[in-house]
């Protein structure tokens, strides 16, 4: 039903970042009408697909990368703490989701699954217990576990203590709950959601072409339809770019002024997957390592256990490789398109500063299916080449962009909201760990562009999300009464007798 009040909100991707959006617009604003364009054929089939990503459920419980060494010698916690409130907060939003019966079956989506970190060499063991010290005192983590007794790694990951020895210098930590998420279903299940409401048009191969902002204020979308080639103009009062790799050209094309110091770098992640059934199911874990030194956080090794298309899988990566294309189904002019004039110093700058990530990036295309084995040896050391296959996942462009703190060419990791001055234009930017915190980067969308409508949607978000204004990291009374609901919601049935 239309009323006067009533405003057009256009979406452009059917990702993890966009459904959520849009789940998220149509319980707060149910009269306002949504249409969502995605210009492949299904959602979820970019960076958002469970082949893409490595489903970890970002929560800071085992990545090393969100806990750094600080110049005293003690260990920053800060990130890590972050980093966890936003997934207790993407799980609430699900977990609503599940009740409300916007989406069903949450075992095809989340799964419970222990989280270890692992390390070898005597530098990295003593951050590693370093860090378990700060992590177990503050409530959040306090459920960590941490050894350096082989026997105790044999329970924990078995399959990776094959050929080590209790003379290697190791250590592990491990906290229980944690989780595997197949963003690709949960992507998939949104856009379901979002289809069945009355006010939303979600149309598959469908590309965005181009813009025009008229002197109402108002956006012309230009629409074509792929097989067809017919082009359609849709009016909009608000633009939502969350189109992933292909977001940093479509905010080029809106000539916004945001849009102009800003550039992408696109890196082609690739994995090692497992295919013998046996190997498969003797590691039933996550387990994160410590990225080699001098080299950017994106390639921390990980070898991950994964529900997908509902069987139990094995990946470890993620390796790297350099490719012009911004999106994996996208064009190879993609990157020298996106080069303009205004922001040519901003991508030499970049250049120049981040000689490493170049090198890196140069090394990985170098690098053989044997050298990615020799990779995952570091971590299981009995892994044989026939069991394994390099497959290429998905695309990832780094945003660079000149800041006052860091100057020109800035490399941004993370989510990155952009939007026009009136508002009325948003794009979504940036890469991990965008899909397990897509609430929170949701939730900044809103509070940043809709802030007239504070008053109003505050009330129902907090429906959606109970801790929505409170702090999880502060209150640890709610956390764990937030954990216990979610968990229960979810089915993941942790915390059952606590």
């Amino acid at each position: 039903m239309n009323t006067k009040e009533s405003k057009t909100v256009v979406i452009i991707g059917a990702g993890v970042l966009s459904t959520t959006f849009g789940s998220m617009l149509k319980e707060i604003e149910p009269n306002w009408n949504i249409k969502l364009y995605e210009r492949l054929d299904r959602p979820g089939i970019e960076s958002s697909n469970e082949r893409h990503n490595a489903g970890t459920g970002h929560a800071a419980l085992c990545e090393l990368n969100y806990t750094v060494r600080k110049p005293d010698g003690s260990i920053d916690i800060e990130k890590a703490k972050e980093i966890n409130e936003q997934f207790e907060i993407s799980k609430q939003f699900w977990s609503h989701l599940v009740k409300n019966k916007s989406i069903s079956n949450p075992k095809e989506f989340i799964q419970p699954l222990p989280h270890i970190s692992f390390v070898r060499g005597k530098n990295n063991v003593q951050f590693l217990k370093d860090r378990y010290y700060a992590m177990k005192d503050f409530p959040m983590f306090d459920n960590i576990e941490y050894t350096e007794d082989i026997e105790e790694m044999r329970k924990w990951i078995p399959l990776m203590m094959k050929g080590h020895n209790s003379s290697d210098i190791m250590a592990a930590s491990k906290i229980n709950e944690g989780t595997d998420v197949n963003f690709g279903e949960l992507t998939r299940k949104m856009a379901k959601n979002i289809e069945q409401h009355p006010n939303a048009n979600v149309q598959y191969n469908h590309e965005v072409i181009d813009f025009n902002h008229r002197k109402d204020g108002k956006w012309e979308v230009k629409v074509r339809q792929r097989n067809s080639g017919d082009v359609q103009t849709e009016l909009a009062d608000y633009v939502f770019i969350g189109a992933g790799g292909g977001a940093i050209p479509l905010l080029q094309k809106t000539g916004i002024p945001e849009s102009k110091n800003l550039g992408g770098f696109p890196i082609t992640g690739q994995f090692l997957i497992c295919t013998n059934p046996d190997t498969i199911a003797k590691h039933d874990a996550k387990v994160y390592g410590k990225e080699p030194k001098g080299t950017p956080p994106m390639t921390v090794p990980h070898l991950d256990t994964r529900y997908i298309d509902g069987e139990r899988t094995l990946l470890f990566g993620p390796f790297a490789s350099v490719g012009p294309k911004f999106l994996k189904n996208g064009s190879n002019l993609d990157l020298f398109k996106s080069i303009k004039p205004y922001n040519i110093t901003t991508l030499l700058s970049s250049a120049v500063k981040n000689l490493p990530l170049i090198k890196y990036s140069f090394d990985q295309i170098l690098m053989t299916k044997e050298g990615c084995m020799n990779h995952l040896r570091t971590f299981y050391p009995e892994a044989r080449d026939e069991d394994w296959q390099l497959y290429t996942a998905g695309k990832r462009v780094q945003v660079i962009k000149d800041t006052p703190e860091h100057g020109k060419g800035y490399i941004q990791f993370g989510t990155e909201v952009v939007n026009s001055k009136d508002h009325s234009i948003i794009a979504l930017l940036g890469e991990s760990p965008g899909a397990s915190t897509s609430v929170s980067v949701a939730l900044e969308v809103l509070e940043k562009n809709f802030s007239e409508y504070e008053s109003k949607w505050t009330p129902k978000i907090k429906k959606m999300i109970p801790s929505y204004g409170q702090s999880l990291v502060n209150d640890i009374g709610l956390m764990r009464t937030i954990r216990k609901q979610t968990s229960k919601d979810l089915e993941l049935n942790y915390y059952e007798n606590k």
